[in-house]
């Protein structure tokens, strides 16, 4: 029972991290090709009336999702490619300005933008991987430095910190942080998003969990 319970663990925690890939590839696979199957699913119809003897295979299920994500991708790499360019920045400028017209939209889109901006610069005197007191005082998280607040009483620095979660970064906390509770990290922001992803299975050998002397 010992060798069987032992086998079986093992072969659990070999198998999971395959069964969680899985899982993460089958939503994205499955949210990229939903964009596109609205005009792919019609398209394909018509396509098979032409000649429903020879094209009738188009009508499976899994030939209009391969379709529809092969379109997508496409579609994404196509829209990075022009964002490189001159006419791509201007469309994309005028987007920009059409979205600014509606309110709410604005909002979101301006954070997003900010957000996304600010984990792909490398981390400096106001964007840097940190680590926080997070959830209490005897753990911590990683976090992203988003702002340098002040209070408006004492004029105390107060640091704004993204804290992503796992193994999804897109979710997560923000904290207001007083900037002397704050451990700083020489991390760069592929290395911190790279360690939650992973649920700290890749990361540094080391890690500054205590702050440093305020006199060091």
């Amino acid at each position: 029972m010992r060798k069987l319970q032992s086998f079986f663990l093992t072969g659990l925690l070999t198998l999971l991290p395959i069964w969680l890939v899985w899982i993460v590839f089958k939503f994205v696979f499955g949210l990229l090709s939903d964009v596109s199957r609205p005009v792919i699913a019609p398209l394909v119809a018509r396509i098979v009336a032409t000649d429903p003897r020879m094209l009738d295979w188009l009508t499976a299920a899994w030939v209009q999702t391969a379709i529809a994500l092969i379109v997508t991708i496409a579609f994404i790499v196509v829209v990075g490619a022009l964002a490189r360019r001159a006419v791509g920045q201007k469309l994309l400028s005028w987007s920009e300005a059409l979205i600014a017209r509606v309110p709410l939209a604005k909002t979101v889109y301006g954070s997003a933008r900010q957000l996304l901006d600010m984990l792909q610069t490398k981390p400096d005197g106001t964007q840097r991987v940190v680590l926080i007191d997070f959830p209490n005082r005897d753990m911590k998280s990683v976090g992203f430095v988003t702002r340098i607040l002040h209070d408006e009483n004492t004029g105390q620095e107060l640091a704004a910190v993204y804290v992503p979660t796992t193994p999804n970064p897109t979710s997560g906390y923000l904290e207001v942080v007083p900037v002397e509770r704050l451990t700083p990290t020489d991390w760069t922001v592929d290395q911190a998003m790279t360690f939650i992803i992973s649920g700290g299975a890749v990361s540094p050998d080391r890690i500054p969990f205590h702050r440093p002397p305020v006199n060091a």
